[in-house]
């Protein structure tokens, strides 16, 4: 039989390509996903709800302590601005939101990126960070670090179409440009690394590169623009003995062995119905060098039957559980209000009668 383990456990047993006690799990949802679930299921608050649902992972932050015009809700401009973002970009509309302004729309050389106010990684607060993280006794898998969306910011000070001319067209000010969008948060993270010491199991990083039939860059631009940014997390991550975790939607299956090789220990979101992404390849094909999380397409669950949830999750643990390397969740990082609270419990119920093992221990 074998040995009932904590979350903690577990999940890095997963991580390290090991068959645990039984399938790890993860739930990323916005704030009111989690009120709806904690209202249908009479719950008080969030922590509850990751109780309840069997959550292996508790998540920390570090906080904003920089000046009052660049605070992220506070001192807006735009009247119809409801976040900014650490490189001063504001926005707009549900969550973080939509840019309002490209302001570096029209630079095409280094000297007008270097010369951008860029921000200061010392804004962040990563003091409480430790505490936060072991007040949970060393029960759950701590992700940390910061959400590092490099490609996302880079995107919002220029455009997509802006970003993707400048490194076509002026790739020594692109490559400025991811540089310092890096820099700030490298300098962040290793900040709360510093302060938090082994507190953190997971650096769990956000771009997402991928469309639903294919990348949003060809992988001649991602090997010289983006890959070597994510080399600089990846190193980062292992200098301080964490794994590293990357969020990333879409088809993506052309950049896992470049991933491979950069040494990034998993990937989180995996959507099985993009181009190249089914689950059978992707565990055949990269399951012994990389951690999947995720997998449990969101999509279906907003479209489908509790019956249809509950199959959609059968089918996946068939699929991904073999020889450890898969943390279940819905592939989103952000589980919305439109996806039906009943489907995602059914998903979880089902992940905990049916992900274990050890046949003794169902």
């Amino acid at each position: 039989m074998l040995k009932r383990l904590s979350s903690r456990e577990r999940v890095l047993a997963a991580c390290a390509h090991y068959e645990p006690d039984r399938v790890p799990c993860w739930l990323g949802a916005s704030p009111e996903w989690k009120a709806l679930a904690c209202q249908y299921l009479g719950l008080s608050n969030d922590e509850d709800l990751l109780i309840y649902l069997g959550d292996d992972f508790r998540r920390v932050y570090a906080r904003y302590v920089g000046p009052d015009h660049a605070h992220p809700t506070k001192n807006l401009t735009h009247p119809e601005a409801t976040y900014r973002t650490p490189f001063g970009v504001e926005r707009y509309g549900y969550g973080y939101g939509m840019p309002l302004t490209t302001p570096l729309r029209h630079a095409t050389t280094v000297a007008e990126i270097d010369a951008y106010p860029w921000p200061d990684p010392e804004w962040m607060d990563p003091s409480q960070v430790r505490a936060d993280a072991l007040q949970y006794g060393r029960q759950y898998a701590i992700l940390g670090g910061d959400w590092s969306p490099f490609w996302h910011d880079a995107i919002d000070l220029l455009d997509f179409d802006g970003l993707i001319f400048l490194m076509h067209d002026h790739p020594e000010a692109a490559e400025a440009l991811f540089r310092h969008c890096a820099d700030y948060y490298l300098g962040v993270s290793r900040r709360i690394f510093e302060a938090s010491g082994d507190a953190i199991d997971i650096f769990f990083i956000g771009n997402d590169l991928g469309a639903q039939t294919g990348p949003l860059v060809n992988p001649r631009m991602f090997r010289r623009f983006i890959l070597p940014q994510l080399q600089r997390f990846v190193d980062l991550g292992h200098e301080f003995g964490k794994l590293v975790m990357l969020h990333c939607d879409g088809a993506i299956r052309h950049f896992l062995p470049d991933l491979i090789d950069i040494g990034l220990d998993g990937v989180q979101s995996v959507q099985p119905y993009c181009t190249g992404m089914a689950l059978p390849g992707l565990k055949r094909d990269f399951g012994s060098q990389l951690t999947f999380m995720g997998c449990i397409d969101s999509q279906a669950l907003i479209e489908g039957t509790q019956e249809a949830a509950r199959q959609l999750t059968l089918d996946t643990l068939k699929v991904m559980m073999p020889g450890g390397g898969f943390i279940a969740s819905p592939s989103h990082d952000y589980l919305l209000p439109e996806t039906p609270v009943e489907n995602v419990i059914v998903m979880y119920e089902t992940i905990k009668e049916c992900g274990w093992y050890g046949k003794e221990n169902k």
